[in-house]
């Protein structure tokens, strides 16, 4: 009962919180963060514990899912070497430099301990930079990249993560041939299941004839295909962003009335999990530090040093990132980093959360020859320090620092790409109206003019008034027009879909433009 007292406190507080960090102009999730540390204070929810192997199973697919919705293959397809660099390679070198660390900085750490306190504050949160971006106008091509990486990144930090606990609770040596063949395996393993279940799960929905049985079984989706993959020691993360990509992939101009109550559905549930999964961040927290060190203010000295070296790093690498990216532009005009700012942007995006406390809080107090686990205190508390410095720190200064890097929002751009899919989506709906056989002309030319007008709707510029004479003449043939206009918004949804499946068109832009559409088709048809 307490727990669920606590879901639904830290519910019915993101709603409040939501509303106040935009009135405040802060991110909501690093308040979030601050109601969890406060309530960890109040006697009935300090009580209250989760099992650390039930956090990721439960807030992380619903949010990765839903994330990874956002972009689409043709994107990776541009983006697999910024992938590999930022969401593996960063990863690996971020693991190197903080396991280094620690094993100067914390007394009697054995290297595969360092190496798995290195796994654990590696990974950046995508959840977290999406929710607190969401606060500021920033880049497009900034933050796709910052959600490219997210979206994989806890893959490669999970694996290294087991198979370093797995030595450091026998008291061995981390294998790194065999940690590179795990990774490989769990990969590919993954991808495949990722497909195999979307497969099946698509198969199902073509027998089920209704809009909410079937979004209810999207809903459940994220969760099997994770639960699935783990089963078979494969990586959850990667199967459910798999099928994520997969399932808008296979997405039809058809599926109007459903997208809006999905999207409707997920806006909701997104909102809600993301608060309560940072407000657990902060009750947790709590327990972190309370770990029985018997030298807190040096373990939260080497927690700010080693926050320090993640934070060095990233920098780093991201600067060496520009040098590359500026070649590729040609290819991938939305590359990020570019310059300098980009770089720096980056960096205090680099925000940790669900995977670092869920980490943390699963390491034993023993090993499995029954000694204490080698630097557990140092390493909690240095977990605490982490995600205060690059989350709560970083979140509530993120607006700041957009405001003193001067970055341009390229909203102008953002128009440009959202005018090019509605007009291309214009341009088929109003072929299929002339090239249909079954409307004469004084019938189709108000149809035309409807669709001008939709088309002016989706670009900001309607005029009221011949939107009013446009309805007018539409209901004067509308049993006529209705059958037409709805081959013509079919046809037009799917210009848009494939316009979001090509290289270089940005799907969040091209789901805008649908979005319309789909509303449009519900509201009118």
């Amino acid at each position: 009962m307490t727990t669920l007292l606590m879901i639904i406190g830290f519910g019915a507080a993101t709603s409040v919180v939501v509303g106040l960090g935009q009135k405040l102009k802060l991110p909501w999730p690093a308040l979030m963060v601050l109601i969890g540390i406060a309530g960890a204070f109040i006697p009935t929810f300090a009580e209250i514990t989760i099992e650390p192997e039930l956090i990721l199973p439960l807030f992380l697919p619903p949010l990765l899912f839903a994330a990874a919705q956002k972009t689409s293959w043709a994107l990776f397809s541009i983006r697999w070497r910024t992938i590999l660099g930022m969401a593996v390679a960063l990863v690996g070198v971020t693991v190197a430099a903080v396991a280094g660390s620690a094993l100067f900085l914390i007394p009697g750490i054995s290297i595969a301990a360092a190496i798995a306190l290195g796994a654990m504050l590696a990974p950046p949160d995508p959840v977290a930079v999406d929710a607190v971006a969401g606060t500021v106008s920033i880049p497009r091509r900034i933050m796709s990249t910052l959600q490219s990486e997210g979206l994989f990144n806890d893959a490669a930090s999970l694996v290294i993560f087991q198979t370093a606990m797995a030595a450091a609770m026998a008291g061995t040596e981390v294998d790194f041939g065999e940690l590179a063949v795990s990774f490989v395996i769990s990969a590919v393993v993954a991808i495949l299941i990722g497909l195999a279940v979307v497969f099946v799960v698509w198969w199902v929905m073509e027998k089920i004839d209704h809009t909410i049985a079937r979004s209810s079984l999207m809903l459940m989706l994220p969760f099997g295909v994770y639960l699935i993959a783990e089963h078979f020691h494969a990586s959850g993360v990667i199967a459910v962003v798999v099928a994520a990509l997969e399932v808008r992939r296979r997405d039809v101009e058809g599926n109007s009335a459903e997208r809006v109550t999905q999207a409707s559905t997920w806006q909701v549930l997104e909102m809600l999990i993301t608060g309560i999964a940072f407000g657990l961040i902060g009750l947790d927290l709590r327990m972190v530090v309370e770990s029985e060190h018997a030298d807190l203010g040096r373990a939260v000295l080497v927690g700010l040093a080693i926050a320090a070296v993640i934070i060095a790093v990233r920098f780093g690498w991201l600067l060496l990132g520009t040098l590359i990216e500026r070649r590729r532009t040609h290819e991938d005009p939305d590359a990020a980093p570019l310059n300098l700012r980009d770089a720096t942007l980056m960096t205090w995006g680099g925000m940790r959360g669900l995977a670092t406390i869920a980490l943390a809080l699963s390491i034993p107090a023993t090993t499995d020859t029954g000694e204490p686990f080698p630097g557990r205190s140092y390493i909690l508390v240095a977990a605490a320090v982490i995600l205060l410095v690059t989350l709560v720190l970083a979140g509530l200064t993120f607006p700041a620092v957009v405001d003193g890097l001067g970055i341009d929002d390229e909203a102008e751009k953002e128009r440009a790409a959202t005018k090019a899919i509605a007009m291309r989506a214009y341009k088929a709906a109003l072929h299929q109206i002339k090239t249909d056989d079954s409307l004469p002309d004084e019938v189709a030319e108000p149809l035309r003019a409807r669709f001008k007008m939709l088309y002016t709707q989706l670009l900001g510029t309607s005029d009221d008034q011949a939107s009013s004479d446009q309805a007018a003449a539409f209901r004067e043939n509308r049993e006529q027009m209705l059958q037409v206009q709805k081959r013509a918004m079919q046809t037009a949804r799917a210009e848009v879909l494939k316009a979001r499946r090509e290289r270089g068109t940005d799907p969040e832009v091209a789901d805008k433009v649908l979005r319309r559409f789909d509303l449009q088709s519900v509201l009118v048809l």
